[in-house]
């Protein structure tokens, strides 16, 4: 499997990105990072590695240009990461390798809520949504127009981001679970932890992305 750095156009700006295409691919996953985070999030990188081996192709890209990510407001403007989220998965469609591939999101912290905006968006056609220690109620009224079976993975000790996934999973639609890793907190650094972040998510997108 192949991992090479690519320049994702979306809208005036071009981001770096890094495009994992394994053989015989049975889908598509565009991650989306959280605050602070960029295309390097070891915790995304090892959730795309897991993903690789089901056979999945992945694309990890920044949602901001470095001036765009010195202005704090940027990171936590959900209709401008969901708007770049929306031109990368549109950049993917328009890929020799990637065209008509089902796609699912994987989003982190405020990427979950760009993902969800976008997966509540008619014009993209997103199959399935995963969030790892989501702010989901960033996604605001977006929630009840998504469509998309939806994962929303939580640490058991982060509380008040788990009762915040539990409020949108209620007001949501589509097909909802909520998924609490036992003892692990919000970035899900005890040992094995990550791990069962993984499993969910490859299981996810393997039931509903084919």
């Amino acid at each position: 499997m192949d991992e090479t750095e690519v320049a994702v156009e979306t809208g005036p700006v071009r981001l770096p990105g890094i495009l994992g295409v394994p053989d015989g691919c049975r889908g598509l996953v565009v991650f989306a990072h959280g605050s602070g985070s960029s295309r390097l999030s070891p915790r995304n990188r090892t959730v795309a590695h897991r993903l690789h081996a089901s056979g999945f192709a992945t694309l990890l890209f920044d949602l901001l240009t470095g001036a765009e990510a010195e202005d704090r407001g940027n990171v936590f403007d959900i209709p401008l990461l969901a708007d770049r989220l929306a031109g990368a998965v549109a950049w993917c469609r328009d890929h020799p390798e990637l065209a008509g591939l089902p796609v699912g999101l994987f989003g982190a912290s405020t990427g979950a809520a760009a993902a969800l905006v976008t997966a509540a968006d008619p014009d993209v056609d997103v199959r399935a949504v995963v969030s790892r220690g989501g702010r989901p109620d960033l996604a605001g009224r977006a929630l009840a127009r998504v469509k998309a079976p939806t994962l929303l993975i939580v640490g058991g000790r982060d509380l008040p981001v788990l009762e915040l996934n539990r409020q949108a999973a209620a007001v949501m639609g589509c097909p909802v679970s909520v998924a609490v890793v036992a003892g692990a907190g919000h970035l899900f650094e005890e040992p094995g932890a990550l791990d069962e972040v993984a499993d969910l998510a490859d299981r996810w997108f393997r039931h509903h992305l084919g």
